[in-house]
């Protein structure tokens, strides 16, 4: 979802009318629903300080709307919520569990692991994607970890597909200085 579209959602989802937003924001009331219309379809693009106001008026995380750190933690969870609420089906978590032998599990959001060093110490969540083409990506990013991790490429074409992805997906992948 754009930034727009983020407003007009939350701004829907809170019951607040465009001229109501845009007055709580400092607009005058005269035009103040027009330069919310603006944003909600993209056509201009809000500054971070009113980003700030406007995740005051609706009462949100700023967050939703601003994200400070690239790939940071915060950043990558609110990608995933917008997805969840963008389509709801696609994201679905499960528990996993240790497993101390064979495992029957009944209930259907556990799944056993294999105990090892290379897990953390408390079970972790894990997720997948009902959603054809990130399931394809997620795919193909695992192929291209098993492969560096069994030496098939190198640290430096790992980083070269990742850099210039998604136009290197099922390609060879070839360092970039190499390239040319």
């Amino acid at each position: 979802m754009t930034v727009g579209e983020k407003i007009k959602f939350i701004r829907n989802f809170r019951g607040i009318t465009q001229k109501e937003l845009g007055v709580g924001i400092g607009f005058d009331e005269k035009g103040a629903d027009n330069r919310i219309a603006q944003y909600e379809t993209n056509y201009r693009v809000p500054k971070k300080n009113t980003l700030l106001q406007i995740a005051k008026v609706l009462d949100v995380n700023p967050l939703n709307l601003i994200s400070e750190v690239s790939g940071s933690a915060e950043d990558i969870m609110q990608t995933f919520f917008w997805l969840d609420e963008d389509n709801p089906a696609a994201i679905n978590l499960f528990q996993l569990v240790r497993n101390p032998g064979k495992c029957n599990a009944s209930d259907d959001t556990a799944v056993c692991y294999n105990d090892s060093d290379d897990w953390p110490a408390h079970p972790p969540v894990g997720l997948w994607f009902k959603y054809g083409i990130v399931d394809d990506f997620m795919r193909e990013w695992l192929v291209r970890k098993n492969e560096l991790k069994a030496g098939e490429i190198t640290r430096e074409e790992y980083l070269e597909w990742k850099l210039n992805w998604p136009e290197t997906c099922n390609k060879n992948i070839t360092p970039h200085k190499q390239q040319k």
